[in-house]
C-alpha cells in the first residue's frame, strides 16, 4: 500500500480525506469553490491507507450530489493519457466507483461517462462491473461490440477474452452479450469464451497442483527452506506448519524441537507453528526465544503463533510480557486485548498508549488494542481513544474507536455519535443510528435521510428505521 498525504486533521481536506461526518458538514458551509477543490483531489487522488478494508466512494458521491458538483475534474482524470498508457485501479477506482454511486442516483452525465470510459478507458472493466448493477439491458448491449473488439482476433487474443469473462466480477453484461441476436459475432465470440472458460476450469481440476513435499517431516523443513532459494522467494512456513500436521508423529518430536529451537529460517518458522499449534510444552519458551530473533521471518511466525493462542497458560505469560517495548510485549498486549479479561485492561491501556506515543495513530497493531479498551471498559482509555478518532486515516480504525468510546465516554453520544451519522463508514452510521442523542435537530434529518437514501446499506437502515419508530430516543 502507498502513504498518501493527508491534510492536518482540523482542515476540510484532511475531513474528507479522512472520510468523517464533519467533513460534509463543513464542506456545505464552506464556499462553494472550496468545498469542490477539496472534495475533487480526493477523488481523484485516493486518501485511503487500505483500500480493501476502507470506504470512500458513497460518501463523497453523497457530497458530489450536495454541492450539484460538475464532472469535468474526473471526465479529464480518467481520460488522461497516463490511463491508457499504463492503466492502473489504484489511480481510477475510486473515481469509477463514485460515478457508479452518481448513476444510481439518476445522474446521467455519470452514467454516460462510465458507459463512455468502458469501451475505450483502461480500467474498462471497473466500469463495467460499475455499470452492471446499474444501466439498463440496452446500454449495457450497446457495449458489447466494443468491449468485445479490445481483443484481437488471435489465439493470444482469444485466451484474454476467456481470461475477461471467467474473472468478471458482474457476469451481467456477458450474458446478455452472449445471447444477444443483434449482435451475432460479439454473441458468438463471447459464448465461445464462456465455454473455454468451463475447459480451463477442468484441466485445472485434472493437473497436478505444482511441486509437494515429501511424506515426511524432514521432507517438508527442507520444502519449506527451498521455497527462500527461490526467486522470488516463497515463504512456505505456514503451508509447511499443515503439512506437518499430516505427517508429524510423536517420534518426531525431537526433530521438531530442534528446528524449532535453531533449525534455518522457515524451517525453524514452520516447525514453530507446528508445534504451537498442537499445544506443545514448550511452545511459549520457544516463541519467547524466537521472538528475539534477528530473523524477521522467524519473529513474524512467533508473534503470529502467540495471538492465536487464548489458553490460561498463554494469557498468563502475556501478561508478564506486556509491558515489553519490543514486538513480544506489542503481540502478547493483543493477545490480552482479544481474549484477556477485566484485570487486563490496564496492560491493553498502557500498550495503547504506548504504541500511540512511538508510532502515531496509524500505527500497526492499534485496531486490537482499541477494540480491546472498549471490549475491557477501560474509561481512562477515553482521551486516547478520542485522540485516535480524531487524527487516524483510517476509516476502519475510527469506526473500532467509535465502538470504543461508545461504551467508555459517556459523551460519546451528544459528540462524536452525531458526526458518525455522516460518516464513510457504514458500521460507523450505524452505530451512530442506536447511539446518537435525539436532542441535535440534525440528527432526525439525517436519519430520515438515511432511511430513503436507495444507495445506503440495509444494515444502516434497519438500525435507522428502529430508531425512527421508537420516536428517536437513543438505545
Amino acid at each position: 500500500m502507498f502513504d498518501p498525504d493527508i491534510a492536518p486533521s482540523g482542515s476540510l481536506l484532511g475531513l474528507l480525506q479522512r472520510g468523517r461526518g464533519d467533513g460534509p458538514l463543513h464542506a456545505l458551509a464552506a464556499p462553494r469553490a472550496e468545498a469542490l477543490a477539496a472534495l475533487e483531489q480526493c477523488v481523484l487522488r485516493d486518501p485511503r491507507l487500505d483500500w480493501r478494508v476502507e470506504s470512500r466512494s458513497l460518501y463523497y458521491a453523497r457530497l458530489y450530489s450536495d454541492l450539484e458538483s460538475p464532472l469535468d475534474g474526473i471526465e479529464q482524470h480518467l481520460f488522461h493519457p497516463d490511463d491508457l498508457l499504463a492503466p492502473d485501479e489504484h489511480r481510477c477506482g475510486l473515481a469509477l466507483s463514485v460515478l457508479g454511486h452518481l448513476a444510481g442516483y439518476g445522474r446521467r452525465d455519470a452514467l454516460h461517462l462510465l458507459r463512455r470510459y468502458a469501451a475505450t478507458g483502461g480500467c474498462w472493466e471497473w466500469a463495467l462491473d460499475e455499470l452492471a448493477v446499474r444501466d439498463d439491458e440496452a446500454g449495457l448491449r450497446s457495449l458489447g461490440p466494443a468491449v468485445v473488439a479490445r481483443f484481437p482476433h488471435t489465439p493470444e487474443g482469444e485466451a484474454e477474452l476467456a481470461r475477461a469473462v471467467r474473472e468478471a466480477y458482474e457476469p451481467r453484461p456477458w450474458q446478455l452479450w452472449a445471447e444477444d441476436t443483434a449482435q451475432p459475432a460479439t454473441a458468438h465470440r463471447v459464448r465461445k469464451a464462456a465455454e473455454q472458460v468451463s475447459f480451463d476450469r477442468w484441466q485445472r481440476q485434472m493437473r497436478s497442483a505444482g511441486p509437494t513435499p515429501g511424506w515426511s517431516v524432514a521432507a517438508v523443513l527442507e520444502w519449506a527452506q527451498q521455497g527462500l532459494a527461490r526467486y522470488p522467494a516463497v515463504e512456505r512456513d505456514q503451508a509447511a506448519a499443515r503439512c506437518l500436521a499430516a505427517v508429524a508423529g510423536p517420534e518426531d518430536h525431537a526433530e521438531l524441537l530442534a528446528a524449532a529451537r535453531q533449525g534455518p529460517s522457515a524451517a525453524r518458522a514452520a516447525a514453530l507453528r507446528h508445534l504451537t499449534d498442537r499445544g506443545d510444552p514448550q511452545r511459549l519458551d520457544l516463541i519467547e526465544s524466537a521472538a528475539v530473533s534477528p530473523d524477521d521471518l522467524v519473529v513474524r511466525a512467533a508473534l503470529e503463533a502467540l495471538e492465536r493462542l487464548r489458553d490460561d497458560e498463554a494469557l498468563d505469560r502475556a501478561r508478564g510480557w506486556a509491558a515489553r517495548t519490543d514486538p513480544l510485549g506489542s503481540a502478547a498486549a493483543r493477545l490480552l486485548a482479544r481474549h484477556g479479561g477485566e484485570q487486563d485492561a490496564d496492560h491493553v491501556l498502557g500498550a495503547l498508549r504506548r504504541t500511540v506515543q512511538t508510532g502515531g495513530a496509524d500505527a500497526d497493531g492499534l485496531d486490537a488494542l482499541v477494540e480491546g479498551v472498549g471490549r475491557l471498559s477501560a474509561c481512562r482509555a477515553a482521551p486516547v481513544l478520542r485522540h485516535i478518532y480524531r487524527e487516524t486515516s483510517s476509516s476502519h480504525l475510527r469506526g473500532t474507536a467509535a465502538g470504543a468510546l461508545a461504551v467508555t465516554d459517556p459523551g460519546f453520544a451528544a459528540g462524536f455519535a452525531v458526526e458518525c451519522l455522516w460518516d464513510c463508514e457504514e458500521s460507523t452510521r450505524e452505530l451512530a443510528a442506536h447511539r446518537a442523542t435525539s436532542g441535535d435537530a440534525r440528527v432526525l434529518t439525517q436519519l430520515r435521510r438515511l432511511a430513503a437514501d436507495p444507495a445506503e446499506e440495509a444494515e444502516v437502515q434497519t438500525a435507522v428505521r428502529g430508531r425512527l419508530s421508537s420516536g428517536g430516543t437513543s438505545r
